[in-house]
Order: C-alpha cells, then structure tokens, then sequence
C-alpha cells in the first residue's frame, strides 16, 4: 500500500492543503480523518469546504454528528467522537449520506473500522510541534489512490507544505 505524506508548517498551511483536495473531489468521494484532538482535522475540512464554496463557518460536528454545507457539491461533514456504538450509524443514514450526490468527511472515523469505505482516503494528521503536522494519506480502491496522488500533486507547491514521495507502509 502506498502511504503519501504532507507536512505543514502552520494552521493556514493545512487549510491550503484541504483547499486542494477541493477540485479533486466528486461526489460520493469519502475522505476519513483520525489524529489527537487539536490535531487539525477541523482545519483541513475548513480549507476543503472553504475551496468548495461554503459560504458558512465550519465548526467541528461534534455535538450535532453530521452537519451538511452546500458548495460546488454538498459537503457532509461527520463527526463520529461522541458515537459509542457501530449501530448509531444507521440512525443518521450514514451509508446513505456516503453514497450521496457530495463528498463526505468523516472525523474520527478510525473508531469504527467496519464504517470505513472500500474506496476512500484515509488522512491520519499527526502533531508534530506547536503548530507544525504531519498529514499521512492511505488510500483505500482505486479511486482512493487517485485522489491520494492528484491531491499531493496539487498541494506540492503550497506555502508552508511540503509533500513527501509516496513509499510503501508497513
């Protein structure tokens, strides 16, 4: 498996490289995000929704679950911290959200490694100083793999980004 890796050097830098996923993304494209609370998954969502056209401030969905943004595409933007139970996801239609006519960003969505798409990237954001991440991006299906590679290629360049060759993980 390839594994693809970011690192930014500030906040604004990781909204950048949530900015250039925005042109990749179609609908029914699933992006899973894992790492510590204040790692910036909120942050790169904000970057993608804000590339979209989101005219609204997004905030993370913790208390709500799911909270819908319309832009180019809709955005459904999941947060599945407060979830105890796999079970839980059928009542917000969470197969169905997935499969609908916008991308879909689910915050910790490692909690529950059965929700995880066959097709998606997983983006696991690591902290490695005061404001400074590391972004680590595993593809899952082919589709997951393009998106992995496009999304790379366009953030190279970004201020404050530098992406690292795709390599084999563990």
């Amino acid at each position: 498996m390839t594994l693809y890796t970011i690192a930014t050097s500030d906040e604004a830098a990781t909204q950048a490289v949530g900015g250039a996923l925005a042109p990749l993304v179609a609908p029914g494209d699933v992006v899973v995000l894992t790492g510590d609370l204040g790692a910036g998954k909120t942050q790169l969502t904000k970057g993608l929704a804000s590339a979209l056209g989101v005219a609204e401030p997004v905030t993370s969905p913790t208390f709500n679950i799911l909270l819908v943004h319309e832009g180019r595409i809709p955005l459904y933007h999941f947060d599945l911290y407060r979830l105890t139970h796999a079970e839980e996801l059928e009542d917000l239609d969470y197969w169905g959200t997935l499969e609908a006519d916008g991308v879909s960003v689910v915050e910790w969505g490692d909690r529950f490694a059965a929700a995880v798409p066959e097709q998606c990237v997983v983006v696991r954001i690591n902290i490695t100083g005061d404001d400074t991440r590391l972004i680590e991006i595993e593809p899952r299906g082919a589709r997951g793999e393009e998106l992995a590679e496009a999304w790379c290629a366009a953030s190279a360049g970004l201020p404050g980004v530098n992406v690292g060759s795709g390599g084999e993980g563990q």
